[in-house]
This record gives structure tokens, sequence and C-alpha cells, in this order.
């Protein structure tokens, strides 16, 4: 594989969408400093808000923070993808959307995911994982566990 076909794979142009235009972006002021998430790594950071309606669905995702573009799409596109989601469904989407991209699951499995797929590059670059997993580590610990 050339350069240029990984950056092809690694870059999809819904990524670059939701790098330039994040949705579900918020200042999260109220959120304290301690639930903030880091990737030492390249710096990226985030802080997620988790808004559950009265049966416990998944009603909004919001998020702060900076990081590069593979980082601040991943996050853009979970915010979209969990609406609507049980407590247990978020938890298993998050779960299997992170074992794909570390190898432990079959890479393909993210091929279910809606646009969620156009990550399926970032798991050929193992620095670049800890990237487009962050706010889905950050989803697990924002989530209620006695649901």
């Amino acid at each position: 594989m050339s350069a240029a076909e990984a950056f092809d794979d690694l870059y999809q142009e819904i990524v670059l969408d939701h790098y330039r235009s994040p949705r579900n972006r918020a200042h999260l002021d109220h959120v304290p400093e301690s639930m903030v998430h880091e990737n030492p790594t390249c710096g990226d950071s985030i802080k997620l808000e988790v808004v559950l309606d009265d049966a416990r669905k998944v009603q909004a995702v919001r998020f702060d923070g900076r990081g590069c573009a593979i980082s601040t799409a991943s996050a853009s596109l979970m915010t979209e993808k969990l609406r609507g989601l049980s407590v247990a469904e978020a938890r298993a989407l998050a779960t299997t959307f992170i074992h794909a991209l570390r190898g432990e699951e079959p890479v393909d499995e993210l091929d279910g995911m809606g646009d969620l797929a156009a990550f399926k590059g970032v798991a050929k670059f193992p620095v670049r994982v800890k990237c487009a997993t962050l706010a889905w580590h950050a989803l697990l610990v924002s989530l209620p566990t006695n649901v």
C-alpha cells in the first residue's frame, strides 16, 4: 500500500467533515475537570456529557475538548450514533468499536455501524487507535452502571 492510499484510508471524507464541523460539540464548563480524558501520546483531551431520557435511553451526548482530526471526528460521529440507544446498547457499541480498532475483534464489525466504518483504516495505524477510541473510553466511564 502506498502512502497516498494509506492517507486516503485514514482520512476519508466523512472523517474530515466531522473534524471540520463537529456535531454536538459544546462548552461543558459544568462538567468537572476530573472527567477530562486524555491521550498523552498526542495531546487529545475530551469531556463528555451523556443525557438520558426517562426511559434511560441516550437522549444526547455532547463533547468538549481538543484533538486531532481522528479524535474529533470519532467523538462527533459517536454522539450521533448513540442517540436513542439504551445504556446497554451504548456500552455494547462502544466495546465493539474499541475492540475492532484494537484488533481484538474483526475490523469488519465496523461495517454494520454506518459512518463509523470510516475508521476501519485507523486499525492499520496502532498509534492512531488511541485517538479514535478516546471518546469511546470516556463514554464507558460516563454511562451509568446501575441501569
